[in-house]
């Protein structure tokens, strides 16, 4: 395994257990555009590659099953695994909000919600910062207007709210911990340059070391980039690090998928077989990267 993957693995074997974390990923990113369905033993042959024992990915994928994410089927002794009709609408707007483009222009306004019951904003929470929204005060969610509101809030109170450049400035300022999410890009390019250099140099990858590669390059990037509202350009900080971090993401990810996707082709199978191929919205993903970078 070249030295800078071996790194990645190391520093994620340094972390707090990520099993049940990183199934989202591998469902997300590789499961879900080849057709949603996955044996076990296939989610099992990847994690014995990162030396995570069997029995903390079957925990992991009882609990995720029990939350209500997945469904389990069986033919004889074998388990497969989809998404719920909930996963599959979670993942729909997590997969926007990871590969597609960011906005490009703002159009001079907000959208606000009040959340009025207490009992209400957590769970409020949870769904408006999923979809990038911001929060300045108890209550009150702001995001710029061409970010959707997700369905689990309609019932919230809707304004809409316009605002000059300093003042949008200040209100972004106090509603997204920008900073935070800053340094979080900075250590994501800090880790995966040397990756990209290393392959760019021809040090050989095995096909399962690049489908290792690329679950834990989305992994590392969706955990910051379903943080970051991806606010048009204007109302960011000049030089912010998430331009550089997904222009290096894309790179990565468009020199690891043939490889990594042999190794789906030869290792992961569902009820009827080997999975289906992808369709072309794979090749699609990151495709803006430089454009935005």
């Amino acid at each position: 395994m070249p030295q800078p993957l071996s790194r990645i693995v190391h520093e994620l074997k340094s972390e707090p257990s990520r099993t049940g974390s990183l199934i989202i990923t591998v469902f997300g990113d590789a499961i879900v555009p080849r057709g949603g369905s996955v044996w076990l033993g296939s989610l099992l042959a990847f994690f014995e590659g990162l030396a995570i024992d069997g029995s903390a990915v079957r925990t992991a994928m009882s609990r995720l099953t029990a939350e209500g994410w997945f469904e389990r089927t069986k033919s004889g002794r074998n388990s497969f695994y989809r998404l719920t009709r909930r996963g599959e609408q979670t993942f729909a707007g997590a997969t926007r909000h990871i590969y597609d483009s960011p906005p490009a222009e703002w159009n001079g306004s907000f959208e606000l919600l009040l959340i009025g019951s207490a009992d209400d904003r957590e769970q409020a929470r949870i769904a408006l910062r999923d979809a990038g929204f911001g929060s300045p005060l108890p209550g009150v969610f702001v995001a710029p207007s061409s970010i959707a509101v997700p369905d689990a809030v309609e019932g919230a109170v809707r304004l809409q709210a316009s605002a000059g450049s300093d003042m949008a400035r200040r209100l972004v300022a106090e509603s997204w911990a920008l900073e935070r999410t800053a340094e979080a890009y900075r250590k994501f390019s800090a880790s995966f340059a040397p990756l990209k250099a290393s392959i760019e140099r021809g040090e050989p990858l095995s096909d399962g070391q690049a489908f290792t590669a690329r679950i834990l390059l989305i992994h590392h990037y969706r955990r910051i980039v379903l943080r970051d509202p991806l606010l048009p350009a204007e109302l960011l900080p000049g030089n912010w690090p998430g331009r550089q971090a997904r222009v290096l993401c894309g790179d990565i990810y468009r020199l690891l998928l043939p490889g990594s996707e042999r190794w789906l082709d030869a290792h992961a199978t569902n009820e009827e077989g080997p999975l289906p191929a992808a369709g072309a919205t794979l090749l699609r993903r990151f495709a803006d990267a430089h454009e935005v970078g």
